[in-house]
């Protein structure tokens, strides 16, 4: 795709330290060339207090239009209020992959020469929202129950993209996480299905399974052992932070939720309200995701120049926020990126 005409996109500033980030990035974008024509559009608590609603109908018209966003954190209360807006994207647009990269760009840390992907089914599993309660001598609450829901037409199209991922992206293993040994109906429908996918792929992409506690706990004792793993929506959910977390954290790790018509590309830390507005957020992770936006819409040389920016200031340049430990603040780290893609 051309850059020359622009590319139709929506973007979600966000909650919490979301403007700031979002901000910095289509700065960043700018100076790379990357001619996106963004409609902003609000969600979460921004769109509650613009329009009463977490995700407003102009927010989800404009993705039905672009088909494409890039979307800032949005906060979603804890233990009741509204629904999550981050669920309910992926439902409206059938967003069935999430996809979660992490590697590490700055070397030195408790792990080193990590290149890992996790991709998560999306749509199913227990974050259906199929949950009651039963009230019981006057306790309205007395007993709380979800349900989970796995079907084999989303469990195949999960592995089949899983598998598509890996040999489009030059991988060498997937990795099937699951819980069938427990969970014989929700995830070993799941595993079943995934290795009947395997068997189309023999002789070119290696297959082997984990239960989910076990491949936790290897994760942290020998992550080098996988390359892309594939799982349910709540373990996905669990071991893709377990994962930032070999490469220094959720600000370092981007996300893509894709779908068949539709695709949002996210940070994945939380709105950080407790430093939103200091100016001292750290924009790597968005960045990373507005990579990946880049590789979506075929700019992989755009893409590439970014993610080489990204890894030349962190590491040549020594310009870090502090939470990488450095003393730069968001202009200054945006700044220094300007001037990498710029160069």
């Amino acid at each position: 795709m051309s850059m020359a005409t622009p590319i139709p996109a929506t973007l979600i500033p966000g909650d919490g330290i979301g403007p700031e980030i979002v901000e910095a990035t289509v700065m960043v974008l700018d100076a790379l060339g990357a001619n996106f024509d963004w409609e902003i559009c609000q969600a979460g608590l921004a769109g509650m207090k613009a329009a009463g609603d977490p995700l407003p109908p102009e927010t989800l018209a404009s993705i039905h239009r672009t088909k494409l966003a890039l979307k800032g954190p949005l906060e979603t209360p804890v233990g009741g209020g509204y629904r999550s807006s981050n669920v309910r994207l992926r439902e409206e647009f059938k967003l069935y992959a999430n996809v979660r990269p992490a590697y590490t760009i700055i070397p030195g840390g408790r792990f080193e020469d990590i290149d890992l992907v996790l991709l998560r089914e999306n749509n199913e599993g227990l974050y259906v929202g199929f949950e009651h309660y039963i009230p019981i001598d006057g306790d309205p609450h007395a007993v709380a129950m979800a349900t989970g829901v796995n079907t084999r037409a989303g469990a195949r199209r999960i592995a089949e993209y899983a598998f598509d991922y890996a040999v489009k992206n030059n991988r060498k293993k997937v990795t099937i996480v699951h819980k069938a040994n427990i969970m014989k109906a929700l995830t070993g429908l799941f595993l079943e299905t995934a290795l009947e996918v395997a068997k189309k792929y023999e002789g070119r992409i290696e297959c082997d399974q984990r239960i989910v506690d076990a491949c936790a706990m290897q994760l942290v004792l020998n992550p080098w052992q996988f390359d892309v793993l594939v799982t349910t929506n709540l373990f996905g959910d669990i071991l893709s932070d377990e994962i930032s977390g070999l490469v220094g954290g959720l600000g370092m790790t981007p996300g893509a939720n894709i779908g068949e018509d539709a695709a949002i590309f996210e940070a994945v830390h939380g709105s950080a309200p407790d430093i939103a507005g200091k100016g001292i957020a750290n924009p790597t992770a968005i960045l990373l995701a507005a990579a990946m936006m880049l590789d979506h819409v075929d700019r992989r040389d755009l893409a590439a120049r970014l993610r080489q920016a990204i890894d030349q200031v962190l590491n040549e340049d020594k310009v870090r926020t502090g939470d990488l430990g450095g003393t730069a603040s968001t202009k200054e780290y945006t700044a220094a990126l300007i001037r990498r893609v710029a160069a």
